[in-house]
């Protein structure tokens, strides 16, 4: 007797019926299905990668007009193989485009802002915390930071996306004690960020040297070098002076830290 007349189940065949199941009484096998040959894998395309930030040439860049207090000097940097501009003491410059931005500090601030969402960018250099009433100087941090994130937000920026890095505020004169130039102004520079929300999330402040900072904007990265103490009164002067240029040929040596 045929024992599938008698509802003996058919062992399981993984080829049939699905993976490891058993064909019912009277089920009609399918045919057998054939394996796929081995393809080469399918990657996905990601979604679109921004856009590469804009790069104008070095001539471009030094036709531009500049605004009322912002940075001009424009140069090509050997060693980062990047166009730079230099912000002197009073100055500020915020950019969408793939460059550098450079100061040299003693017991000034240079506040670096970095909006996240857009990678825009930008660097003030004040000297003092505030100056007489209405005195609007890029030399003041009351107006400098003021000035910073308005010119941040005219590129789109927006506060809630902002983020600093806060540079200087050296005691780089013995004499410069008991004003406390280098500690009055790093005090205002993070009360100003924390009363404004802006995260402050990397500082090299305080302590006795000049610094030179190299910021790059399109990514927010900074570069901090400590120079050596050759001449700190020739630097404080050269600050007074807004004479940055010279300031950096006088100073030499100390250690590069990346944020």
């Amino acid at each position: 007797m045929n024992p599938l007349r008698k509802g003996v189940p058919m062992s399981s065949n993984p080829l049939g019926g699905g993976f490891g199941s058993s064909l019912a009484f009277g089920e009609r096998r399918g045919p057998v299905p054939k394996m796929a040959a081995p393809s080469a894998p399918v990657f996905q395309r990601s979604a679109a990668a921004p856009p590469p930030a804009p790069q104008s040439s070095l001539e471009e860049l030094k036709r531009r007009k500049p605004k009322p207090g912002e940075a001009s000097f424009f140069y090509f940097d050997p060693h980062f193989q990047f166009n730079a501009v230099k912000v002197l003491p009073g100055e500020y410059f915020v950019t969408s485009e793939n460059m550098a931005i450079v100061t040299v500090l003693g017991s000034c601030i240079a506040a670096c802002l970095w909006d996240r969402s857009l990678n825009v960018g930008g660097m003030n250099h004040f000297m003092l915390p505030d100056g007489d009433a209405g005195d609007v100087s890029g030399r003041y941090g009351s107006y400098a930071m003021e000035l910073l994130i308005n010119e941040m937000m005219k590129l789109g920026a927006r506060r809630e996306t902002m983020q600093a890095k806060i540079f200087g505020g050296g005691q780089v004169m013995a004499n410069f004690t008991t004003m406390n130039v280098g500690e009055r102004n790093t005090d205002f520079v993070t009360q100003y960020l924390n009363t404004e929300r802006i995260p402050i999330v990397s500082e090299d402040v305080l302590d006795i040297y000049p610094r030179k900072v190299v910021y790059f904007p399109v990514t927010g990265k900074a570069l901090v070098k400590r120079l050596a103490h050759a001449h700190p009164e020739e630097l404080v002067a050269q600050e007074r002076r807004g004479n940055a240029a010279t300031v950096a040929k006088s100073n030499a040596g100390g250690s590069v830290d990346l944020f």
